[in-house]
């Protein structure tokens, strides 16, 4: 995003808007800062900017990743869906994509409030890469890797600031603990913070499955979990053992 200083005439109206504190005042008109900016078009759209000072400069790539991984309203190439992942783990009762035996694991880097630099989602893709993942092939992130297996990006994207960027992956129950362990590991070595999701398929007797790793970890499990049922569309025909 940038700002047109002659037509700004400073109120500062957009500057609680930016999710990322890339707004600043400069003298008496507002200023982008376009190596903080992750272009996520916020300020632009919810700030009712008086004179229309704000507009959406040429993206060009790298840059172009920013809008991606940061405005819900830019579709993602890949999978043709907006947003930072793929049609989400918690439709799993649609998409079958996970089995009874495994977990979906999402690292969503970046939020709340902070941003990432995709530096730092290489270290987090390069960490769980240590067990063999195979990551989702239709997340944006994964596009951006020069090397799956290793989970190395591309250099020329390193740099780049998002507003969060979702790692995705399935593993048997029994590689969770692992999982962990590496994650702890690397959040000591990145500049921004991460969440973890989990999603499973409920057991026959109505238990999480990833209930007793989680626990014996000593996570903290965040009250806003969430149990779908299919609203209506069942469209995934389970076979044995999903």
């Amino acid at each position: 995003m940038e700002i047109d200083r002659d037509e700004c005439v400073g109120c500062g109206r957009c500057i609680p808007y930016c999710p990322v504190g890339a707004i600043t005042m400069e003298g008496d008109v507002s200023r982008v800062d376009l190596d903080e900016c992750v272009e996520c078009g916020n300020c632009r759209r919810s700030a009712d900017c008086p004179t229309d000072a704000i507009y959406q400069q040429e993206l060009v790539y790298p840059r172009t990743v920013r809008s991606l991984m940061s405005d819900v309203l830019t579709i993602a190439e890949e999978s043709q869906i907006s947003g930072r992942g793929t049609e989400e783990m918690k439709t799993n009762e649609v998409t079958g994509r996970f089995r009874l035996g495994e977990a979906g694991v999402a690292i969503e880097v970046g939020r709340p409030c902070l941003g990432a630099r995709l530096y730092d989602v290489e270290k987090i893709a390069q960490a769980v890469a240590k067990i063999g993942v195979t990551f989702e092939p239709q997340n944006p992130v994964t596009s951006m890797m020069a090397d799956t297996s290793t989970g190395k990006f591309k250099e020329d994207l390193l740099n780049e600031k998002v507003l969060s960027a979702i790692i995705e992956f399935s593993v048997k129950l029994e590689q969770l603990p692992r999982v962990f362990e590496l994650l702890r590991d690397v959040a000591g070595k990145i500049e921004t913070v991460f969440s973890l999701d989990l999603a499973t398929k409920i057991a026959p007797d109505g238990s999480v499955p990833t209930d007793p790793y989680v626990a014996q970890a000593g996570l903290r499990v965040a009250p806003n979990g969430k149990t779908n049922v299919g609203l209506g569309r069942p469209l995934f025909e389970g076979r044995s053992g999903r």
